[in-house]
């Protein structure tokens, strides 16, 4: 592992920094997390320069904020930066957020780099289409690169209006040669592929409706631009895959009902532009027992997936698949909790487990414990690239 005596001297010092600088700097607000993370991995791997049955990354991710005195202007930037012992691709810098907004009574308008979260489900976000994923970070599909835009917001008795200028593309991660969780010939993230002529220069656009009616609520939206997510293509001698990003438009709608203890949720979309039109959609409940065991709230979550494109369109794990978890919250001083579930693919057994668990230690330190694990995948199907990268991951941060 390259440079490791000194990634873990420098994660040494961070994980013991103080948190008094917030205090110090009056109306600008300092927060964020240095950490250490390691990644096991316990079976050998399957394809030729990956290297090693583990990892150590070191993570500085800073936020900063600002508000004027009358709450017009807040501004935030947010960094981040992973150091990976292994991975060439998996060391990056990025701005999470790096925004301007103002806010003018019932309107308001944000410029920069910001991220944008939609939807309700627990297995799949498919409503989410304003970022780019960060897919060396996780599998889980919740980590964003921070998009360049202009948003502007109105709020109104009728409901909330978002309308998005989005002048700039982010291009997706991928593991390198190196790394674990990639396909058989890595992805040449050099060399992408766009199907308008502006590449990285298209300009997207994006509109959205939200609301809540009673207990109902209702998000509503339509894009056209860059889709964020690419199909992959063999180059010329096999060697590496290009990724081409085509020009899509996409509807999308994600709903929320609330009736005591359950929660009923359904995210659908429709996409052009990427073989034939297709739609895709997450629909399930999440029931939620209250002071279980004490204080504890355990919810019980269940989801079908759904996605009916052809081999045109980037290739998905997701066509016709059951998810089923549950989440514990302690809700004790160490804000303990644990998230456990499986996607499974009825018709062919392959199936996808997921553990997440997190616990405070003390006043700013946080333990993370993170395991993916993949079975029933034969050759041909398609979590079988990735079916000996079984991993647990912990991650300690130091919040301030």
């Amino acid at each position: 592992m390259k440079s490791l005596s000194s990634l873990l001297g420098f994660a040494a010092v961070a994980l013991s920094l103080q948190g008094a600088a917030a205090a110090e700097l009056g109306p600008l607000e300092v927060a964020g997390l240095v950490g250490v993370e390691t990644r096991v991995f316990p079976w050998q791997a399957r394809f030729a320069g990956q290297q090693g049955h583990g990892e150590i990354s070191l993570i500085v991710n800073p936020e900063f904020r600002y508000r004027s005195s009358g709450g017009q202007h807040q501004f935030s930037f947010i960094p981040y930066f992973r150091l990976d012992s292994r991975d060439g691709q998996r060391s990056h810098f990025d701005i999470r957020e790096a925004y301007w907004l103002y806010k003018g009574g019932s309107w308001e308008v944000l410029t920069g780099f910001d991220r944008v979260f939609w939807g309700v489900t627990e297995s799949s976000h498919l409503v989410n289409v304003i970022n780019q994923l960060d897919l060396v970070e996780d599998l889980d599909g919740e980590d964003y690169l921070g998009q360049p835009m202009i948003n502007f917001t109105t709020f109104q008795d009728w409901g909330q209006i978002d309308l998005y200028l989005l002048p700039g593309f982010r291009e997706r991660t991928f593991a390198g040669r190196e790394g674990r969780l990639r396909a058989p010939i890595p992805v040449e993230t050099s060399q992408p592929v766009y199907t308008s002529g502006l590449g990285q220069k298209h300009v997207d656009v994006a509109a959205r409706y939200s609301h809540y009616f009673g207990d109902l609520d209702i998000g509503l939206y339509y894009f056209w631009g860059t889709g964020r997510e690419p199909t992959l293509e063999p180059n010329q001698d096999f060697t590496g895959l290009l990724p081409r990003y085509d020009v899509i438009n996409q509807g999308g709608l994600d709903l929320q009902y609330t009736k005591d203890a359950w929660l009923f949720k359904f995210e659908g979309i429709i996409r052009q532009g990427q073989g034939k039109t297709f739609g895709a959609l997450v629909a399930g409940v999440e029931y939620t027992l209250y002071q279980i065991f004490g204080a504890a709230d355990l919810g019980l979550l269940v989801e079908y997936l759904h996605d009916g494109r052809d081999a045109s369109a980037p290739l998905t794990a997701f066509e016709d698949d059951i998810f089923a978890g549950m989440r514990l919250a302690l809700n004790d001083v160490q804000d303990t909790s644990l998230l456990v579930g499986a996607i499974v693919d009825p018709s062919s057994s392959e199936t996808f487990y997921t553990i997440e668990a997190e616990r405070r230690l003390g006043q700013h330190l946080v333990i993370e414990l993170r395991a993916r694990f993949f079975t029933g995948a034969n050759p041909g199907q398609t979590l079988f690239s990735i079916s000996r990268d079984d991993y647990i991951q912990v991650r300690l941060a130091r919040y301030f």
